[in-house]
């Protein structure tokens, strides 16, 4: 907006000056040029300021969607994992697997239902083939952090976000805990895959090694 006021005001100034002078067209050109080169700058350098301005608005409003992105994937693990580990407790694996498909998906949406974002988990060996799936870009943030942890970055570290198509989206990188290995390890009980055949029939999501990624925490907004 102030770039194009800017050259509105440039316009105008020459229009009307050039009105104003008893002379040729050419010299009240050149005129103008030559008396109105301060005033040139001036509104050039708004023009460069206001530029400056806007680079540092969107700067900080992508600083503060990363946040907020970031905020919401804690949520999502914070809420899930008490949930999970109560219910092994209380009724073992099988019991854990029926309370996460329900519980899980629940969460999920609760924190989509701010219109501006969208949770989910996904994988490259889903569990939920309805909810699971990465798309394109998720699918290579995941690739990617399989590279990173084999290159030897920590767990925690692995974390991504950027803005694209206008959007700021995230991910942040679920790894296999001891608590996982029941249920996405190598070696299942008889019972956890009869429980994990009648939930996942599409179920992709096992033979998972200790601290291996399994999958992340997506989070996506409009800026």
């Amino acid at each position: 907006m102030l770039i194009r006021t800017s050259i509105y005001l440039i316009v105008d100034d020459l229009l009307t000056y050039i009105l104003a002078q008893d002379c040729k067209p050419d010299v009240r050109l050149n005129r103008w040029v030559n008396n109105r080169s301060g005033r040139m700058r001036t509104v050039i350098f708004i023009a460069l300021l206001s530029i400056g301005y806007a680079a540092h608005a969107a700067a900080d409003t992508v600083d503060e969607r990363q946040q907020q992105a970031v905020a919401l994937a804690d949520r999502f693990v914070g809420q899930l994992k008490p949930q999970l580990k109560k219910a092994m407790t209380e009724g073992g694996p099988t019991h854990a697997i029926a309370v996460c498909a329900d519980i899980a998906p629940n969460i999920a949406d609760a924190l989509s239902a701010d219109p501006d974002w969208l949770v989910k988990r996904v994988s490259l060996k889903s569990r939920n083939a309805s909810r699971a799936v990465p798309d394109t870009w998720e699918r290579n943030v995941l690739l990617d952090f399989d590279r990173r942890q084999a290159a030897g970055e920590a767990a925690e570290q692995l974390l991504y976000g950027e803005v694209i198509n206008g959007q700021y989206r995230y991910m942040q990188a679920q790894v296999v805990e001891p608590l996982c290995l029941v249920c996405h390890g190598e070696e299942l009980a008889d019972d956890v895959q009869e429980t994990l055949q009648q939930y996942y029939p599409d179920d992709w999501a096992t033979g998972y090694k200790l601290g291996e990624v399994r999958g992340a925490i997506s989070v996506s907004g409009d800026l």
